[in-house]
């Protein structure tokens, strides 16, 4: 939508940064929304610009997706090969259990499967029959003659 050369005019902002500046407007046309970008790159185009942007923005929400499901406190490794051999067992993992979910039909969230299944690791009942003994439970607690208040 536009590309401009902009300067900071406030004291304190342009005693950081006396430097030039460049805004790219960027309307994306799937979600409907406009988008501002700041940056110094003066050599790509407006629109490469607004494509790092929004590869950038993609990144962003894989990291969060791994935060919010991988539980991953800490690394092994810190080299390239270590961290990457470590989110790549994270994710089969993941998957794995997403799959075992679906195959299986199970209700419980993927996170409670990990637990039970972290639990019950050295446990010589069949993984069908462990899930039916959990899910069981689950009945017999919701099934009490207590009043319900919500």
């Amino acid at each position: 939508m536009c590309d401009q050369t902009i300067k900071f005019n406030h004291s304190y902002a342009k005693k950081r940064y006396p430097e030039q500046l460049r805004r790219v407007k960027y309307y994306d046309k799937e979600s409907e929304v406009e988008f501002d970008f700041i940056t110094n790159n003066f050599e790509l185009s407006a629109l490469e610009i607004a494509q790092l942007y929004k590869h950038r923005w993609s990144i962003e929400l894989f990291f969060k997706w791994i935060k919010q499901h991988l539980k991953m406190q800490t690394f092994w490794g810190h080299s390239e090969n270590a961290v990457r051999t470590q989110l790549y067992i994270a994710i089969i993992a993941y998957l794995n259990v997403a799959l075992f979910k679906e195959v299986h039909k199970i209700k419980h969230s993927n996170y409670e499967i990990l637990q039970i299944l972290s639990l019950t690791l050295l446990n010589k009942t069949p993984v069908n029959q462990l899930f039916q003994h959990y899910q069981a439970n689950e009945k017999e607690k919701e099934n009490h003659n207590q009043l319900i208040l919500f």
